[in-house]
């Protein structure tokens, strides 16, 4: 057998498990309505929870950008990549985190994958520490773990009387505990104030993902710290930009001297290219409308969005799991039962994404419907009134 074969016969069994994924072009702005593939389809499939992506302020802040500082960084930003523009927009983040943490500093790095990467090497750099990483967490604080020097021991989801037996076991001279806050595949969130008060107790770092929450939680969308009215020294923060923010990045919220073991010890800060200017420089535009009166409404439409489509999708065999959050789990079931589905939607110019494993246990594959601000009522009933019917005509 070649290479190529070997690789093919590997294909060939993620097609027989329904398991295979498909790229579909996008010919549009992020937004409800898109063209796809050439087709134009109404999505429920984006992280762009409040419709930020094409917002005309951001849109032209971010042409602004690059009329000022260029397409591109042109090195990391310890050789000459750090511009104003990153400057700016790090001090703004540490100014907004600076209730919660003590101390606050901010770093931003290019993408959320990099920025829990540099986080838990760093901070999991000694073969004496340990990490206790959430059963759910994503790919990315997986991977982070595993690349640390640090031990990984693994808790049960949401389960806080575990943790503090792992925890109240452990001998590690420095431990981590790392959670999302809103678990991107189930949408809802980690007790966080609980997980604090035994990070506290036993002298651990609390890493929070923040991804699916910052814009989002919180009476000004300053996230999951903000939302649940928390302050310590023990937090170490990370914030998804390219989700509710609408454009790109992420950035890492600190006490100043954990921000500095980052600067000198993250090897995915240390050793990449940084993100172009133009991207921090639209980011504030982002950060204005969230911090603002019309984040505040879009947050309040979202929220009544969310009710909308609970009240109106009413599954008697599916499952809607239980979140109050933008992501909207509908779990179906079998991976072909999934795809069935999604297809049948795709048909009436619906898009909405079949998780399916590894990402989600086997025989939990599901719909994964988001809802944005930029979504109107009339859309997510649209919605409901599709899913509602196929259920009927699969029975």
């Amino acid at each position: 057998m070649n290479l190529i074969e070997g690789i093919d016969r590997k294909l060939d069994t993620l097609a027989a498990q329904s398991l295979t994924r498909r790229l579909r072009v996008a010919d549009s702005p992020c937004a409800p309505r898109q063209v796809v593939d050439g087709r134009e389809m109404l999505a429920f499939c984006s992280n762009d929870y409040l419709g930020l992506a094409s917002h005309p302020a951001v849109v032209n802040a971010l042409q602004e950008g690059a009329a000022r500082y260029g397409a591109g960084s042109g090195a990391s930003h310890l050789v000459s990549g750090h511009s104003r523009a990153h400057a700016l927009l790090e001090e703004r983040f540490a100014e907004w985190l600076s209730p919660y943490i003590d101390r606050a500093r901010a770093l931003y790095l290019c993408t959320g994958y990099m920025a829990n990467l540099a986080v838990l090497t760093a901070l999991g750099a000694d073969s004496d520490a340990m990490i206790f990483s959430e059963a759910l967490n994503h790919a990315s604080l997986i991977d982070g773990a595993r690349l640390a020097k640090a031990g990984v021991s693994v808790y049960p989801h949401g389960d806080v009387a575990a943790l503090e037996q792992q925890l109240v076991a452990s001998t590690a001279a420095t431990k981590i505990v790392v959670t999302d806050s809103v678990f991107s595949m189930d949408g809802n969130l980690t007790p966080l104030p609980q997980l604090l008060a035994l990070c506290e107790r036993h002298g651990a770092w609390l890493v929070v993902d923040d991804a699916h929450g910052f814009g989002v939680l919180g009476d000004t969308g300053r996230g999951a710290l903000e939302h649940f009215g928390l302050s310590s020294a023990n937090l170490v923060y990370i914030g998804t930009l390219g989700k509710a923010a609408g454009v790109g990045g992420a950035f890492i919220a600190a006490h100043a001297s954990v921000i500095e073991l980052l600067v000198q010890r993250a090897r995915p800060y240390i050793y990449t290219t940084a993100a172009p200017p133009a991207l921090a420089h639209a980011l504030q535009a982002s950060l204005d409308i969230i911090g603002g009166e019309e984040g505040a409404q879009r947050r309040a439409h979202l929220a009544a969005l969310v009710a909308h489509l609970q009240d109106a999708l009413r599954p008697q065999r599916w499952q809607l799991l239980a979140s109050n959050t933008a992501i909207q789990p509908l779990v179906i079931g079998s991976n072909a039962d999934a795809l069935r589905v999604a297809a049948a939607l795709h048909e009436q110019g619906l898009w909405v994404p079949a998780i399916r494993p590894p990402t989600v246990a086997a025989g939990t594959a599901r719909l994964r419907i988001t809802l944005s601000a930029a979504h109107t009522h009339e859309e997510v009933a649209q919605l409901a009134r599709a899913l509602n019917e196929l259920e009927r005509a699969t029975a």
